[in-house]
């Protein structure tokens, strides 16, 4: 979720990035929006409104029914990796409260559920048998979301690649893009009968930035050339997962979960508009493009010759396998200067990195429906922490706003399908510890015990109206 902005804002000037610009590279950002007219705003019918989660997040039992370590169990072990030494072993503690959690889901009026399936749960050493207790809970959670009339949609990785083939070299080996197809193809036999929306990876900027470009998430690397490489296989495994979901013949959707974010001038020169190309180029053109258009961006693959040994033939036709849908996630804009460097134009909050400015969202979808054409987009992640308690208004002023840049783009013609908090527990938030609240739903750090926030009042409202007030 967050945590890939540090990167976006702290080391770009180091690791070249950036993010997907509005009406086109260089255009003037659009005016902010003052939130909803008092009239309201409707959204269509059958709108998916969602919250979504990550298991290493939320889930805890971190050794237990067979559960092997994954990459993030062993970074957070680290000393000095996550603020107050905090790991994941307990998080939230989801996986031995699934049906209150799912009761909480159910109060708030959830029409869909974004979760992540723990591949080393599943899988304790990645590959070989399915450990039976561990995909037994994940019966237990879609059972549970169907029950209460939940529509679950699965997250194959987020970020959390199994130890045992982190040894062997993880997603810096070409072979980890069929390890995680064959993983997947074992989740579409078990639970495919249940889950009908697939997201094969979530976030493989983020590994990349954060995981090997600065080293401040799990595997903690820093080598760029390495993490360029990772990206390629990750972007592979993604094609090959689509292409084992096709073979099973099961019903459904599959696509990619990518966070996008649109880049714009910090001022009116030539210079920043130039390199308001070249930052989209790195930070989502380099995604969108193989995912959806079975190419890498010529000028961004020219830049990066080191990267050529890795790509061999027909690998970008698979990347490019049908996608169903797309999953945006969109947190902040990007605004870059003459020098390539990045400037906040708009108010931030507890997480520094985030950037607020809804009326981004609205220019990266109209910008995705331009270039790429009319596929199926959801939102599987926006929010922002809040330091209140349970009080927080100011979550509920970032939602509003946000989802009113949302219905602008629905009104522009862009099919979104549906829009997914992050998060609706407050859980790990990886190097940040448990030092972020970004839940709809109070999580206590010692009991663990669940409370309700003003947004989660607010939010059961807009869902219950199916627009904003």
């Amino acid at each position: 979720m967050r945590r890939r902005h540090l990167f976006t804002l702290a080391a770009v000037s180091a690791v070249a990035s950036g993010c997907t610009p509005a009406a086109a590279p260089g255009a003037s950002p659009s005016a902010e929006p003052a939130g909803p007219p008092s009239g309201g705003l409707r959204f269509p019918d059958g709108f998916q409104w969602g919250a979504a989660t990550s298991a290493y997040q939320i889930e805890g039992a971190a050794a237990e029914d067979g559960r092997g370590p994954s990459v993030w169990d062993t970074f957070s072990h680290q000393a000095g990796k996550v603020l107050g030494g905090d790991t994941g072993d307990v998080a939230a503690d989801h996986y031995h409260r699934v049906y209150e959690d799912l009761d909480l889901m159910k109060g708030l009026g959830l029409k869909s559920y974004r979760f992540s399936i723990s591949w080393s749960r599943v899988l304790p050493q990645g590959r070989g048998p399915l450990n039976a207790k561990g995909l037994d809970f994940y019966h237990r959670l879609v059972d549970g979301l169907l029950a209460r009339d939940i529509a679950p949609m699965a997250t194959l990785f987020h970020w959390d690649t199994p130890q045992a083939l982190q040894d062997k070299g993880g997603w810096e080996q070409r072979d980890c893009a069929q390890w995680f197809a064959d993983y997947a193809q074992q989740m579409f036999y078990s639970l495919g009968d249940k889950v009908h929306t697939w997201l094969t990876l979530n976030e493989p900027k983020t590994v990349v930035a954060m995981g090997y470009g600065v080293g401040v998430h799990a595997p903690g690397k820093k080598n760029r050339r390495l993490g360029d490489v990772a990206g390629h296989h990750l972007l592979l495994g993604h094609g090959l997962a689509v292409r084992a979901f096709r073979g099973t013949n099961k019903a459904g959707r599959i696509g990619a979960a990518l966070n996008l974010s649109p880049v714009y001038p910090a001022d009116n020169s030539a210079g920043a508009a130039k390199q308001v190309v070249a930052v989209d180029e790195e930070e989502n053109r380099r995604w969108l493009d193989p995912v959806l258009l079975s190419r890498y961006p010529a000028a961004w693959l020219s830049a990066n010759a080191a990267l050529h040994p890795t790509i061999h033939d027909g690998d970008l036709d698979v990347i490019g396998s049908r996608s169903d849908l797309l999953a945006v996630q969109y947190y902040n804009p990007v605004n870059v200067t003459a020098g390539g460097g990045r400037v906040a134009r708009h108010p931030t909050t507890q997480a520094t990195w985030l950037e607020v400015y809804p009326e981004g969202l609205h220019d990266l979808l109209t910008r995705i429906k331009r270039d790429y054409g009319d596929i199926p987009l959801t939102i599987t992640e926006n929010g922002m922490p809040s330091t209140a308690d349970v009080q927080d208004d100011d979550r509920i002023a970032f939602l509003r706003d946000h989802l009113a840049a949302a219905h602008k783009a629905i009104q522009a013609g862009v099919k979104l399908e549906g829009y997914h908090v992050w998060s609706l527990l407050d859980n790990f938030e990886w190097a940040e510890g448990y030092s972020q609240r970004w839940g709809l739903i109070r999580v206590d750090e010692q009991t663990h015990d669940r409370r309700r926030k003003a947004s989660a009042d607010w939010y059961q409202g807009v869902i219950a109206r199916n627009g904003l007030p």
